[in-house]
């Protein structure tokens, strides 16, 4: 699946742990011709799924990465993407793809969720999803098995985090396509 010269990026965490900011901060320095595969975009978006083993939204993140992956699109998976639930497609992907693949997991405090969740834009998301909801889904270091994650923590400010990536990936060194 994907070339040689595709790049594979999964980035994992809580909710509130930086995910989704840090999938766009590569876009932002990379340019065009980067996927951005998220598991709130497409569960609860596109499919309005709730998260739970087996859902449909697992094999939606897989068939998407892999489309994306196969028509010569960089790839960034982002979601809190639970290992128990969504490790085996991961791995899977992680195995299958012929670039340069890395996982990442945002290693972030439960309090620091809290203050990160408060500082988010959307009031009507900020009204739905309580303190009780973000303990209720938080799990600590919940990383895929075989060593596969490089642990990111909440040290790391947003810059170094995507700096990080781009030059681990390459993605520093690849020319954006212009599609």
């Amino acid at each position: 699946m994907g070339t040689e010269e595709t790049r594979l990026v999964v980035v994992r965490g809580n909710s509130a742990s930086g995910k989704s900011s840090v999938a766009a901060g590569l876009r932002d320095k990379f340019g065009r011709n980067l996927a951005i595969v998220g598991q709130d975009n497409l569960r609860r978006m596109v499919l309005r799924e709730h998260d739970l083993p087996g859902g449909a939204n697992i094999g939606l993140i897989d068939l998407t990465a892999r489309y994306a992956l196969d028509n010569g699109f960089h790839v960034v998976i982002e979601g809190i993407l639970y290992a128990d639930r969504y490790g085996a497609m991961l791995q899977d992907l992680v195995h299958a793809h012929r670039g340069v693949t890395r996982c990442y997991y945002l290693n972030v405090p439960f309090e620091e969720t809290l203050r990160r969740h408060a500082t988010k834009p959307d009031a009507k998301y900020l009204a739905q999803v309580t303190e009780d909801h973000l303990r209720d889904w938080y799990r600590h270091r919940d990383l895929l098995p075989d060593e596969t994650e490089t642990v990111i923590d909440a040290t790391s400010t947003l810059d170094k985090t995507v700096e990080k990536i781009l030059r681990e990936t390459g993605l520093d060194g690849v020319p954006p396509i212009d599609r």
